[in-house]
């Protein structure tokens, strides 16, 4: 019965999460008028400032904290293991829907590309692409473990938790991190840049910036050696930049880098 609850648990949060994902999604690319994120103002530009703040400050706290090594083992003496993810997963799901619903408008217009324009369907085929992008990534790596599902199947079964293997595949071959590349591309492809997402999409950028330092030095200890040369021979967040800048400096590397 145990076991049961734990998957039904995971499937809960999985829900939740997925959802927020999606809601945020509809906000940022105003697909959806209503909780579009280009509403009129209803609060001083300052306090809607400061209110962005907090709900992006929180977002990355509990991202940052809850991700680390001495969380997850603070978490297991308290509560069962493989609902840790999911915990984090429905944490993380509720406090995006929070971030994302209670966040402020500014106003003000940065630009405005033609409706119907080639420009306007340019900028919303990257948009789809970058979400796109972070979805198949995140099937690449093993989407049921990413969210939890996984550990708590396993445990169902009565089988013991394995770690994942660490494999190049697909976008992983010209980034290290395509789903954050994805999330980047989904947030900045925009026919329409207003004053308030341009202060969204700073705001999440520099959290993936600063989550992906962190998530890089948790690779480094849990692969070692083969991280480290994977490291040094893809990119960080944008495709193709690392091969750039060093084939330049040394022709030579252009074929060991691919």
């Amino acid at each position: 019965m145990k076991k049961i609850l734990m998957f039904t648990y995971s499937i809960i949060a999985y829900l939740i999460a997925f959802g927020s994902i999606l809601f945020w999604i509809a906000s940022v690319g105003n697909l959806v008028p209503d909780i579009g994120i280009d509403q009129e103002p209803q609060m001083s530009a300052l306090m809607a400032v400061l209110n962005n703040l907090l709900l992006i400050s929180l977002f990355g706290v509990q991202h940052s904290v809850m991700a680390r090594k001495w969380f997850k083992n603070l978490f297991a003496r308290y509560f069962p293991r493989p609902i840790e993810r999911s915990t984090f997963v429905l944490f993380s799901g509720l406090l995006l829907f929070n971030l994302v619903y209670n966040w402020q408008p500014i106003g003000g217009l940065i630009w405005q590309v033609e409706a119907n324009s080639i420009m306007f369907y340019v900028l919303y085929g990257l948009f789809f692409a970058g979400w796109a992008i972070l979805f198949i990534s995140s099937f690449l790596i093993n989407h049921f473990d990413l969210f939890g599902l996984r550990q708590t199947f396993l445990e169902l079964m009565n089988k013991p938790y394995t770690q994942l293997q660490f494999r190049i595949t697909l976008f992983y071959k010209y980034v290290r991190h395509p789903l954050y590349f994805g999330m980047l591309l989904g947030m900045w492809a925009t026919p329409t840049m207003t004053v308030t997402h341009l202060v969204f999409a700073i705001a999440i950028s520099i959290y993936v910036v600063i989550g992906t330092l962190f998530e890089e030095k948790d690779l480094v200890n849990e692969f070692g050696e083969t991280y480290k040369k994977y490291q040094a021979k893809k990119p960080m967040l944008i495709p193709f930049t690392k091969w750039r800048k060093q084939a330049n400096q040394n022709p030579i590397m252009k074929e060991e880098l691919n």
